[in-house]
């Protein structure tokens, strides 16, 4: 397997290809402006079939300690079957390897966040849903 890209922004790495018209979707959803605010992901998408079907344990093995960024998100199977497209969230830096899940309309938040270091990634992780997926703070 090749080395998984160190970019200027956060990543957002696809291992599934079974649906290439759900994919492109979620990278629409995922960089859609918030209608108040008009935030979003500063992303960048990574789609090439080397990374196909490479688990946590693989993204680990290939991303440094010392990684540009502190975490990435994953398009994997279930984000790409799950109506919900929960998108994987990986720890690469405070508790290396945990993770959970964000819906794309809420990666603005976590990638914003996580990037300028303005919340933990445990503010997040802490705050998913019982299914381990986040779908914003509580009102």
């Amino acid at each position: 397997m090749k080395p998984i890209p160190e970019t200027l922004k956060s990543l957002v790495l696809r291992t599934d290809f079974s649906n290439d018209a759900v994919w492109d979707a979620l990278c629409e959803a995922i960089q859609t402006p918030t209608s108040d605010d008009g935030f979003r992901a500063v992303v960048e998408f990574v789609s090439d079939r080397d990374f196909e079907g490479i688990s946590i344990e693989q993204v680990l093995e290939n991303t440094s300690e010392d990684w540009r960024h502190s975490f990435l998100f994953i398009v994997d199977h279930e984000a790409i079957a799950n109506p919900e497209h929960p998108v994987v969230v990986l720890d690469l830096y405070e508790e290396r390897g945990r993770t959970f899940r964000v819906i794309p309309a809420e990666m603005w938040g976590v990638e914003n966040n996580l990037s300028i270091a303005n919340m933990d990634f445990a503010d997040f992780a802490d705050n998913a849903d019982a299914d381990g997926v986040f779908r914003g703070f509580p009102e």
